[in-house]
């Protein structure tokens, strides 16, 4: 199983950072030791002071496939989750200066959530669905899939064009603007619509 991450999927998003709008998907990944495993909390890493939230729709992948049209890219998840892509923000910025690969403030343990999924079918329009963040009860991100820059069956479309997709892998779709540093006793739970899918502590 891997872990396919999408960065700067949403223009506001790459705005915050000062990163350019890419033209095509900007992609990472993760490795499965970032999975955090289900209620476990999340555990600060001791090599950042700077570690923030991003919340992303993640799809998972139920079909094996390589160099998927975008037409057919359906048939190839049922299952959506919202997750959050942990980020190291000072690492990543050291890295970024020094034209270096992004693993070490990405990847590293513990920096993937993925929330409980939900059938494809719950909703009238995956183009369309609001999710959200919320940090020790107040809303920090939100977010709809109509804003994306490129949409699931694009990005399922590209990615397959450089790496075989398997069962079981995760696409996690790119965050939108509202990241936010974390700190040690900090609750965070994310929506996908009204249904809560995540709730996890850091510590």
């Amino acid at each position: 199983m891997k872990i396919i991450c999408v960065g700067r999927n949403y223009a506001e998003h790459a705005t915050e950072l000062k990163n350019e709008v890419p033209k095509e998907p900007v992609l990472f990944m993760k490795p499965e030791t970032a999975l955090v495993l289900k209620r476990q909390p999340f555990f600060l890493p001791d090599f950042s002071n700077d570690v923030h939230y991003e919340a992303e729709l993640v799809v998972k992948i139920n079909k094996l496939g390589k160099n998927i049209q975008a037409r057919f890219a359906h048939k190839y998840y049922d299952q959506i989750s919202v997750g959050i892509d942990f980020t190291a923000r000072d690492v990543q910025a050291e890295l970024k200066a020094k034209g270096l690969p992004w693993e070490k403030a990405k990847a590293f343990d513990g920096s993937a959530v993925v929330g409980t999924f939900v059938s494809v079918g719950d909703f009238e329009n995956i183009n369309r669905l609001n999710f959200s963040l919320k940090q020790n009860g107040e809303t920090k991100q939100l977010g709809n899939t109509a804003d994306m820059i490129f949409s699931v069956d694009h990005l399922i479309e590209y990615i397959s064009s450089f790496f075989t997709l398997k069962i079981g892998d995760l696409i996690f779709t790119g965050t939108p603007s509202g990241v936010g540093k974390v700190n040690i006793n900090d609750h965070l739970s994310l929506f996908l619509e009204d249904n809560q899918l995540v709730s996890i502590n850091v510590k």
